[in-house]
């Protein structure tokens, strides 16, 4: 009888299968996690919770095992979960099929596949992870579906500057804002533009107008005090640093750029006590 009683006591204590290839999972033991998920897989009532869920832990540890070809029957199993449907996107582009990723960022966000908005869309996903010769492609296509299509030109303006064509993407930036000026982004992304290119006196403007149509976004705040800076303008760069810093207090460029300006200001203390800040903020 008290064997009996062990013997029941141990068979419920013994996690599942499923549970275990879950805690697998969680402990990033991704391959003894896909041999054990498989095997409960085979047990479990399709399209049940426990069955949807051994199949996207089995496509995510394929994918995070840089085995996107495994990974991608499993989560085509499950294409009603969004993280499924995320996880696909990169796994079809891994695997040269660009087509397939579009369909499931669409998915992902209620799109249809066939849509310039999902063709924009696919594109911004793509960039994200540096595809940037599929994104240009993506947002081409976007643009000849719908030459007007709000941040179609501002994505191209981010692919260009991120191939380094600072030009092309000035260009685009002043096309998405002919179309969509009150686009704070496209102001600020403009003005960073003119920072690269030592324009700092025609940056002043972009950034100052992207300030005005979104005051609670640091970025612009950091360009326009280095811009002042940099045009001797210390008075200024003081005050929007420090705007700059109540928004973002831990930015390590801003607090640099503050104690510059300080500096120069003449403000000895406070240039120190900004110095020490940025060793703090290093060091962490």
């Amino acid at each position: 009888m008290f064997i009996a009683l062990l013997l029941a006591r141990l068979f419920v204590e013994m996690p599942s299968a499923h549970a275990r290839g879950i805690e697998l999972y969680s402990e990033h033991k991704y391959a003894e996690a896909i041999q054990v998920l498989e095997a409960s897989a085979k047990e479990e009532e399709r399209g049940s919770r426990d069955y949807n869920e051994s199949c996207l832990l089995i496509g995510q540890s394929y994918f995070m095992l840089s085995q996107a070809t495994q990974a991608i029957p499993w989560l085509e199993k499950v294409p009603q979960l969004a993280e499924a449907n995320y996880m696909l996107g990169y796994a079809y582009l891994q695997s040269q099929q660009q087509t397939k990723s579009v369909a499931a960022f669409a998915r992902l966000f209620s799109l249809k596949p066939d849509s310039a908005a999902a063709h924009l869309l696919a594109g911004q996903m793509m960039l994200k992870k540096d595809y940037d010769e599929q994104a240009a492609s993506e947002v081409a296509k976007a643009l000849e579906m719908d030459p007007a299509l709000p941040e179609a030109h501002f994505l191209s303006g981010e692919i260009a500057a991120f191939r380094g064509r600072l030009d092309d993407a000035r260009a685009e930036f002043q096309k998405e804002i002919e179309r969509n000026p009150n686009f704070s982004m496209a102001w600020y992304r403009l003005g960073d533009i003119y920072t690269r290119q030592e324009q700092w006196e025609l940056a002043i403007p972009e950034l100052q107008r992207a300030i005005w149509l979104n005051p609670d976004f640091s970025g612009p705040f950091i360009l326009l005090g280095r811009c002042y800076f940099k045009t001797a303008n210390f008075t200024n760069a003081e005050g929007i640093l420090r705007k700059a810093l109540a928004l973002d207090p831990r930015n390590a460029s801003a607090t640099y750029l503050l104690g510059q300006t300080l500096q120069a200001e003449g403000k000895k203390e406070e240039a120190r006590a900004m110095m020490e800040k940025l060793k703090e903020l290093k060091a962490q």
